[in-house]
C-alpha cells in the first residue's frame, strides 16, 4: 500500500508549500480537490486543461518532490435540481484533466435530486414510511441517479477514468448497498471511496464492509470518527450542529487513532482486509479534525499508520515439507 493526501488537508498552504510538507512527512501520492465543495486551493482544472505549459509546471513541481498523482477529487451534487448542471460541468472537467494527466481514478459523491420534479431541493430519504418516501426513491433512482450515471460512466470509460464513489451523509449513496446498487446498474467503471470515518457515524463497521466490497473498492480515505456516547445516548447520532461545535456534537471528524479504543488494532485490521479483499493502493490520508493544527494531526496520523500499514509485498508462505 501507498501513503497518501487529498491535499485539502492543508488547503491554508500555498501550492509549492504544500508539496514540501507532504513530500516531508514520507506522503509519496496526492489525491487533488478540483472544486464543488472545495476551494481548489491547489488545482485550477480550467486554467489547466488550457494550458499544456501550465499542466507540465504543475506536473513537473509534483514530481521534483517524489510525489505523484493518485486522483482528482470532484465532490459536490451534480443531481441538485437547481445547481446540478454546473457541478456537473466539473465532473466532466475533472474527468478530462485526469485523462490528460494519465490519472485513472476521479473521486466524488453520487449527488442526491429532489424528491420530485420541479424541487429545488435535494431529498435525502433515511426511512421507509410514510409511503411517499417509496416514490421519492423511485423518482430520485430511475428517473435521475440512473440515467445521469450511465452517460458519465461511459464518459469516463472512453476517457481510461474509473469513478471512486464517497459513501456519505445526504448522498443518494451512502452505504455498502446503495453503492453496489449503482455499481450493478452502471457498471464496474463505478466503485466504492471507502472512507470509514461516514460509515462509523452511521452505526456501519468499515473492517465488514470491506468484505462485501471485495473487488469494488476503487480508493480509501484514512479519516477517523470518535462518537460521543454520553450525547448519543440522550439524542442518537443524528446531529445537525455544525462541525465546529465539537463540544456538543453527537460525532465528529478526529485524527486517526482517536476515535476508537485501540485505535492501532482497529487500523491495522482494516488495511489488512482491504489487502486481503484485492484493495492495495493508496490509503489517501484526510484530516478535517477541527480541534488539532493539520501539520501536527498528520505526522501523528502518518506515524501511526507507519506503524500498522502493509507496504511490502507479502512474502511469508509455508514451507514445502
Amino acid at each position: 500500500m501507498e501513503l497518501g493526501l487529498v491535499t485539502d488537508s492543508l488547503a491554508s498552504l500555498p501550492f509549492e508549500e504544500m508539496l514540501d510538507t507532504a513530500a516531508g512527512l514520507g506522503i509519496s501520492a496526492i489525491e487533488l480537490p478540483t472544486g464543488g465543495w472545495s476551494s481548489a486551493p491547489h488545482c485550477d482544472v480550467r486554467g489547466l486543461l488550457a494550458d499544456a505549459a501550465a499542466r507540465d509546471r504543475f506536473t513537473g513541481a509534483i514530481a521534483e518532490r517524489g510525489l505523484r498523482i493518485s486522483a482528482l477529487n470532484i465532490n459536490g451534487n451534480q443531481l441538485h435540481p437547481v445547481i446540478g448542471k454546473k457541478i456537473d460541468g466539473l465532473v466532466h472537467s475533472t474527468v478530462d484533466l485526469a485523462s490528460l494527466l494519465g490519472v485513472g481514478t476521479v473521486v466524488l459523491m453520487s449527488g442526491l435530486p429532489g424528491g420530485a420534479p420541479g424541487e429545488r431541493t435535494p431529498n435525502w430519504v433515511t426511512t421507509s414510511w410514510p409511503p411517499e418516501t417509496q416514490e421519492v426513491l423511485a423518482y430520485q433512482w430511475e428517473e435521475v441517479a440512473i440515467p445521469y450515471w450511465k452517460d458519465l460512466a461511459a464518459y469516463g470509460r472512453e476517457r481510461g477514468v474509473r469513478f471512486a464513489v464517497e459513501m456519505h451523509g445526504n448522498q443518494l449513496v451512502y452505504n455498502t448497498a446503495t453503492l453496489l446498487r449503482l455499481r450493478e446498474e452502471v457498471g464496474d467503471v463505478v466503485g466504492a471511496n471507502l472512507d470509514p470515518s461516514h460509515p462509523m457515524w452511521m452505526g456501519a463497521d468499515p473492517i465488514a464492509m470491506v468484505g462485501e466490497l471485495t473487488g469494488a473498492v476503487h480508493n480509501v480515505h484514512a479519516k477517523d470518527t470518535r462518537v460521543n456516547e454520553r450525547i448519543t445516548a440522550v439524542n442518537g447520532r443524528l446531529d445537525t450542529q455544525s462541525v465546529d461545535r465539537a463540544s456538543t456534537r453527537s460525532w465528529n471528524y478526529v485524527t486517526l487513532g482517536l476515535g476508537h479504543e485501540g485505535g492501532r488494532q482497529f487500523w491495522g485490521r482494516l488495511f489488512s482486509d482491504l489487502r486481503a479483499c484485492g484493495y492495495d493502493g493508496v490509503l489517501a490520508i484526510e484530516h478535517e479534525d477541527v480541534l488539532y493544527d493539520a501539520v501536527e494531526a498528520l505526522a501523528s496520523t502518518v506515524a501511526l499508520m507507519g506503524e500498522v500499514m502493509p507496504v511490502a509485498e507479502p512474502s511469508w508462505k509455508p514451507q514445502d515439507v
